[in-house]
């Protein structure tokens, strides 16, 4: 499921702040955010598919100064980003994910690791091969949205932007909540300050709003109206959810908000007047099963 909040190019010191809630079935194996070995990328991992639905392009690498021997704390580590993002969430409307589908996962890996600009990368992906997808993906230049249901790729607009499972442009409860929240208690105090901790207590109070949409606000995405009201909150508490697939009934917490993230691309100035963005992504793990 999921939502995605995305200020882009407001701010000349933050142009990128996306905050993030992942929800997912708590027995689904996940790796906590960190920096991959096998890939340049830094993010948390859905241990079952090997891809991920939030990253940042990151390598980690060392250097080692001069007329200093190698065993000394000399040799350094510093991690080499280039600024491209990420993040993937499943569109919701009772067509459920096949066998045969790629994980959606991968869209997120597949842009992280490569060199063309986030519209080529949309347009290149085979649409058929996934279940029902919302992708964003971006660099310090350029942010697109692209679905596989219909909504061709589109460069983001300078402003708010939030994403949930249904089409980018349609306004659920959570979303209308959680841009509200976010103009009247989060973005202000950007404006005041963007230092991270000055904000970042306020972005993961509104994450944790979970307050549910009236029977009247409910989406009509193909699943009955008592998981359609548990799902309608921007954080969902542990609750009992069929597992559709294996049609397993429980009274058992099955399903939640696991990770709430914050990714942030900050212009750091350098010698003279050159700029250089550095990503940061930060998140929490709740509610995941021992």
């Amino acid at each position: 499921m999921c939502i995605v909040a995305i200020t882009w190019q407001l701010f000349d010191e933050l142009p990128l702040v996306l905050l993030s809630n992942r929800d997912e079935f708590l027995q689904r194996p996940t790796e906590p955010l960190h920096q991959w070995l096998d890939k340049p990328i830094y993010a948390g991992r859905d241990s079952q598919s090997g891809g991920t639905w939030l990253g940042i392009h990151q390598q980690q690498q060392r250097i080692q100064l001069e007329a200093q021997p190698k065993t000394q704390a000399s040799n350094l580590k510093y991690d080499e980003q280039n600024g491209r993002w990420a993040a993937v969430l499943n569109f919701r409307d009772g067509v459920q994910a096949t066998v045969s589908e790629r994980s959606r996962g991968e869209l997120v890996t597949d842009f992280l690791t490569s060199d063309i600009s986030p519209m080529a990368f949309a347009r290149e992906i085979n649409l058929q091969d996934y279940a029902g997808f919302n992708l964003i993906i971006g660099d310090a230049k350029q942010a697109v949205i692209v679905n596989n249901r219909g909504y061709a790729p589109t460069p983001l607009y300078a402003g708010l932007h939030v994403f949930s499972n249904g089409q980018p442009d349609e306004s659920w409860f959570k979303t209308e909540r959680l841009r509200a929240r976010l103009r009247q208690e989060v973005l202000p105090l950007i404006g005041e300050n963007s230092h991270f901790d000055y904000w970042q207590p306020a972005a993961f109070d509104v994450l944790s709003d979970n307050t549910k949409a009236p029977p009247d606000k409910l989406p009509q995405t193909g699943v009955a109206n008592n998981i359609e009201q548990a799902l309608s909150s921007v954080y969902i508490e542990p609750m009992a959810l069929a597992t559709l697939n294996l049609n397993l009934k429980t009274s058992m917490p099955t399903y939640g908000t696991r990770t709430q993230s914050i990714l942030t691309l900050r212009n750091e100035k350098g010698s003279g007047s050159h700029a250089k963005m550095r990503a940061e992504l930060i998140s929490r793990e709740l509610n995941n099963a021992s």
